[in-house]
């Protein structure tokens, strides 16, 4: 694959398996990304520079995954001019619910754009239309994606036409 144009930034491994459905949904749409651990509290300067480089290295979206106070996505925001997409992680206590609240509720001027909470597989889709505004290529896979989704909603209607509530009900 070419040289990556979405970074996948998570703040911990054990975020590792939510954030995967990024890299994955990437890869499905032919999206170069990279991968990497970075805290915006126990690496402070690992993340900053990080940021602050993406650009220059021909990064076009950044997609941030942290629980608890999930700082990290808005960290990144602040050091670059390159979108970025919070991936709020369910942990803890409260479940995910601190890290919407605390990557959803950004400053003026520093926006984040979020998804849902584990919803690391809808940023990577976000990256590659952002991805898509510049690359034919790219959104020509996206496009045949889209298609695909239709499609999938078509055949399970058909199904349960076929079957009805009950069968179709007792055949998932």
């Amino acid at each position: 694959m070419d040289k990556a144009l979405v970074g996948i930034v998570m703040g911990s491994d054990s975020d590792l398996p939510v954030m995967k459905e990024a890299a994955d949904i990437l890869d499905d749409l032919g999206v170069a990304c990279e991968i990497i651990i970075s805290s915006a509290h126990r690496a402070p300067d690992k993340t900053a520079e990080y940021a602050r480089s993406a650009a220059g290295r021909g990064l076009q979206a950044i997609i941030a995954g942290a629980g608890g106070a999930a700082h990290l996505p808005g960290v990144i925001a602040s050091l670059t001019t390159l979108p970025v997409i919070g991936v709020p992680i369910k942990s803890g206590p409260l479940n995910g619910v601190d890290a919407l609240y605390a990557i959803v509720q950004m400053p003026a001027g520093i926006p984040v754009a979020t998804v849902a909470i584990n919803g690391a597989k809808n940023a990577g889709i976000l990256a590659a239309q952002i991805i898509s505004l510049k690359d034919e290529a790219v959104r020509r896979r996206f496009e045949k994606y889209k298609s695909g989704l239709a499609r999938q909603v078509e055949e399970k209607n058909a199904r349960l036409g076929s079957l009805g509530v009950e069968n179709y009900l007792a055949g998932k």
